[in-house]
């Protein structure tokens, strides 16, 4: 209902927008009353001042003045706690108590509220509304110039005006005195308050403009942020997750993993069947990182399965992968990437490598140990590529570890990268252990290592164990 209702006023603003400003009016309301609060505090200080008699205005309009100043700068406080500052007229109702306050003032002390005045158009600039800006200037001109006046019946008076006689009882006040109060004090003084609302009503509007435009940077970004939660869904989805795989195949025994650095990630693995007796695995990290990467990921993933096929050497593979990759590539990215195809019958395992990282084998009763070998140039980089396939023979109890280099890179809060050692030494240490069991103890290797330093890029790994030969 109060949002409606606010709204029938300004009709131009969305729903989040209106969200946020009542939101902000209920906080604005608490703050403006507590600076009435604190002018209360200021002028009870004052009270007690003239009745020790530092300051020197006359004790009765202190008196009578002061008690109900107090009051309505109380008043703001008091509705706040009642109504938690919600309600859409508690707005009007504290800057109305400003304005009366400051009237009461100013007409009990004439020369000393005329600074006071500015007091109900600065609480006025909490709500970012130029409207009430603009309806507190017209109620303190008409306020402020009456207190002129009546100050000069019943208030302290100033002495420029009432030079003769400033004592209350025996005050005379000339049409020539009421015409001096309008030229020189009335008609000056409401032009400086002019000017200052001329402030309060920019700030106003300025702030009022930029809480929009936050709230709908606000809302882009959680847009973009539901987007990519989406994507992250998606490319997790793209990725073989189902654990053990091929649960039909006792011949070997495969995990793998990717923790990406942004919501998506660059990097990818993959494993299938080329037929019935191949099992093809694939790792790989596309440069860059975000939305960009990711979608040349995909491109990258869906060639190389696609292109992977019996009988074809894998090195023929990567060169026509990579001819199609130059060709859609106007962002200039590049893949580095791993592919193996193992033999289930014969444990040949056929590979080929283009600038990625060298893996680490452990043959059955032996440590892991990095295997060198030749790295080829990177996927999209350069056209017309030819990229030459090797082979190492596995035997049963051979397991072959893969990584992309988010895991050797990864920086702890010194700058101090992971490194290839520490990686041999994490993997020789857990050689025993299954690929579902190696790959959380690297991990938890890293993140120890990292501590609370932030994540800069995917962190991706594999492992194949090749347990027996197939029969057929």
């Amino acid at each position: 209902m109060r949002k409606n209702t606010e709204r029938k006023l300004n009709p131009t603003n969305t729903d989040s927008e209106w969200n946020a400003i009542l939101e902000n009016e209920a906080e604005a309301n608490q703050y403006a009353a507590k600076c009435l609060a604190v002018c209360a505090g200021v002028g009870a200080l004052a009270w007690l001042f003239n009745i020790l008699g530092i300051f020197i205005i006359p004790a009765k309009i202190m008196n009578i003045g002061m008690p109900f100043t107090i009051l309505f700068f109380l008043l703001p406080s008091l509705l706040c706690k009642v109504t938690k500052g919600t309600p859409l007229w508690v707005k009007y109702v504290i800057v109305i108590s400003g304005i009366i306050s400051i009237f009461i003032l100013s007409s009990a002390m004439p020369k000393h509220g005329v600074l006071a005045w500015a007091v109900p158009l600065a609480l006025s600039c909490h709500y970012y509304s130029k409207k009430l800006t603009s309806l507190t200037l017209i109620s303190s001109w008409i306020l402020f110039s009456a207190s002129i006046y009546l100050g000069m019946y019943i208030g302290e008076g100033d002495l420029n005006l009432l030079v003769t006689e400033p004592v209350i009882e025996n005050r005379i006040i000339t049409g020539k005195m009421l015409y001096d109060a309008s030229l020189f004090f009335v008609l000056p003084r409401a032009l400086i308050l002019l000017g200052l609302s001329s402030i309060c009503t920019t700030v106003a509007g300025r702030t009022r403009r930029l809480l929009e435009k936050q709230i709908k940077d606000s809302e882009e970004r959680q847009r973009i942020s539901t987007e990519l939660d989406v994507a992250t869904r998606i490319q997790a989805d793209m990725l073989p997750c189902i654990f053990p795989a091929f649960p039909e195949h006792s011949e070997f025994d495969i995990f793998a993993s990717m923790n990406p650095a942004k919501e998506v990630g660059g990097d990818f693995y993959d494993f299938f069947m080329v037929d019935e007796t191949h099992l093809a695995l694939v790792i790989a990290d596309v440069s860059g990182k975000g939305v960009p990467a990711a979608l040349f990921m995909v491109i990258g993933k869906t060639l190389i399965k696609d292109h992977t096929k019996p009988n074809v050497d894998l090195g023929d593979v990567f060169s026509e992968v990579n001819d199609l990759l130059c060709e859609s590539n106007s962002e200039g990215l590049f893949i580095t990437a791993f592919e193996g195809v193992l033999n289930l019958v014969t444990g040949e395992f056929r590979f080929v490598n283009a600038g990625h990282e060298m893996p680490f084998i452990a043959k059955s009763g032996g440590p892991y140990e990095a295997y060198k070998l030749h790295a080829g140039f990177v996927l999209a980089g350069m056209e017309n590529m030819k990229y030459q396939s090797g082979s190492i023979q596995l035997s049963p109890g051979d397991k072959i570890f893969q990584y992309t280099d988010g895991v050797t890179e990864a920086t702890n809060a010194a700058q101090e990268l992971y490194g290839m050692q520490r990686l041999s030494d994490i993997l020789v240490k857990n050689t025993n252990k299954k690929p579902a069991e190696l790959l959380p103890a690297v991990k938890a290797d890293i993140d120890a290592f990292v501590g609370e330093a932030p994540q800069f890029d995917d962190i991706t790994m594999l492992c194949v164990e090749y347990l027996k030969t197939m029969d057929v």
